[in-house]
């Protein structure tokens, strides 16, 4: 016997019950007319993940059961699909997953299955909104026994063996697991995990898209009860897709489309483009713009700019002081002319002297220094967020992980913006990114300047500056922060593994000491498994110093 199963990759919007309701239609029509007895969406499908705060308020409950109840009535008849939902159960919420059956009679919601591990660490707080469910959910659709879990289920021994001693032959894992580098290869261990516990072969399907801070990446796949990948889908797309089940006396064998998955470079740089993408369209801004000053974080923001949104809504603005360097102005041209983008100059010099002439008073005998570097940064972010108010879009910052972790960015400077495209993107990544785009087009035409990307790193807020005057090399920094911020390690850990104390000394202190500044930065997208926003949350005040 063989029956299809379908799988949606949806891309949810947080809080528009109506619209992913009507997306899980769409997918329930196109799995009947494929021929599928069941569809499965992901975690949380109905209302989109995480939910954070709005999952404590009782009218949020009563619109999703209001909406779930009338998505059932739309279904085709004879259809079965799992739809991921918040529930409202005996006075406590839960996470939850409901079977529904279309049928001539308006549908019915069949069984309900309520998660049972909570995750609380990382980007995950669902011990603050939800209790946990205790019991298994299996069902029957055309002959075979299928057992719901969902997303944290299977990061734990119990509710895998559960669902098989209630009969399931094959589990179904509901997931929003947010995308970092490396997550793919952490869904396949865990998954073949439950699977040698259980001895069930195992459909993974996640969620796409993106979510404030948060990107997930689909990349949904199948499993058989040896652990042997029957089915891959694609990372980074929406959609929904087949798996096929050979059901025989011997057990049930998952077969599908085996895509291949993107390596470290295309991932995050798909996962930057989805990222931007998704917050910019959900959250209905018109465009984007972005201060340009020929160096490689703006470019490399614009690239990814242009790649999500089209070069029509991408804005550039360069603002060149007394100190920015002839090539700096010739190699943003020349991006956005490879970009295809509007590019406006806005000299800042007049402005920048007329702060200094207010404030000569003040200022009196005392030497240039960094608050006139800042007042440079400051100008312009106001050039930029005037722009913003006066047109609509949205400005994006350009600041890496390594400058943000060690406070090499100005207060309400170059941090002013909406959306920080590579907050959590370190400074040699952002290279090893800029050369990843290089290579998708012709050798003899980068879309990047080669000179953006072999140029020593400067701020140019005064003369013959360079990032390195005031920072370790970045591939120091980007070490050491690395085992500091996304590991936990102590400074004499650190200093065992090879580094001079003195850098490590040095860019901790900056580190601890720049949390004021990185509290007020605007979200970023998250691509590691530990960036600075929902992952790292740091006392300001703090005494606390590491051996």
């Amino acid at each position: 016997m063989q029956i299809k199963i379908a799988l949606a990759q949806m891309n949810p919007t947080l809080g528009d019950l109506a619209g992913n309701a009507a997306q899980i239609v769409s997918l329930a029509q196109q799995a009947a007319q494929s021929g599928a007895a069941l569809l499965v969406t992901p975690e949380l499908a109905l209302c989109g993940y995480p939910p954070e705060d709005l999952a404590l308020r009782p009218d949020f409950y009563d619109e999703n059961a209001r909406v779930l109840a009338d998505l059932a009535r739309r279904l085709p008849p004879d259809m079965a699909v799992v739809v991921g939902h918040p529930l409202h159960a005996g006075g406590q919420y839960f996470n939850a997953a409901s079977l529904l059956r279309g049928d001539h009679q308006g549908g019915r919601i069949e069984a309900t299955y309520r998660k049972q591990k909570l995750p609380n660490h990382s980007v995950f707080d669902e011990l603050r909104t939800f209790v946990a469910g205790s019991d298994p959910c299996v069902f029957d659709c055309a002959g075979v026994r299928f057992g719901i879990n969902i997303c944290a289920d299977i990061w734990e021994t119990g509710t895998a063996t559960q669902a098989r001693d209630a009969g399931a032959q094959v589990l179904l894992v509901l997931n929003a697991s947010p995308f970092h580098a490396g997550k793919q290869a952490e869904r396949l261990e865990v998954a073949r995990e439950r699977i040698a516990e259980s001895g069930l072969p195992l459909l993974y399907i996640n969620m796409t898209g993106g979510q404030d801070e948060l990107v997930f990446d689909g990349a949904s796949f199948a499993l058989d009860a040896s652990g042997t990948l029957g089915a891959q889908f694609p990372a980074f797309d929406a959609g929904m897709h087949i798996v096929e089940l050979d059901v025989e006396a011997d057990g049930v064998q998952p077969r599908g489309e085996m895509a291949v998955l993107p390596e470290v470079e295309a991932s995050v740089y798909q996962a930057l483009v989805m990222g931007v993408r998704d917050y910019v369209a959900k959250n209905g801004f018109p465009g984007v713009l972005v201060g340009s000053s020929g160096g490689i974080d703006s470019a490399l923001t614009l690239a990814i700019a242009v790649d999500a949104l089209g070069a029509e809504r991408v804005q550039a603005v360069m603002m060149p002081s007394q100190f920015t360097a002839d090539m700096s102005l010739e190699d943003a041209e020349q991006l956005a002319v490879n970009l295809g983008i509007r590019y406006d100059v806005q000299p800042i010099k007049l402005m920048f002297d007329t702060f200094l002439s207010e404030l000569a008073d003040e200022f009196e005998n005392l030497p240039f220094d960094q608050t006139e570097e800042n007042i440079q940064a400051r100008v312009r972010g106001v050039i930029l967020m005037a722009l913003s108010n006066k047109f609509g879009q949205l400005v994006l910052t350009t600041g890496n992980k390594s400058e943000m972790a060690s406070g090499y960015a100005t207060l309400y400077g170059d941090m002013a913006g909406g959306f920080a495209v590579l907050k959590d993107v370190s400074k040699t990544l952002v290279w090893r990114l800029a050369r990843y785009r290089n290579q998708r087009c012709a050798p003899d035409s980068p879309l990047i300047p080669e000179r953006i990307i072999t140029r020593p790193p400067s701020a140019e807020l005064r003369a013959n500056q360079c990032d390195q005057d005031s920072l370790p090399s970045y591939e120091i920094l980007d070490a050491i922060m690395q085992r500091y911020v996304e590991h936990d390690m102590a400074a004499r850990d650190i200093i065992a593994a090879g580094y001079s104390e003195a850098d490590v000394r040095k860019v901790i202190g900056l580190i601890d000491r720049s949390e004021y500044k990185r509290r007020q930065s605007p979200p970023g997208i998250r691509i590691t498994a530990r960036g600075f926003g929902r992952d790292r949350r740091y006392p300001i005040t703090n005494k606390f110093r590491t051996p």
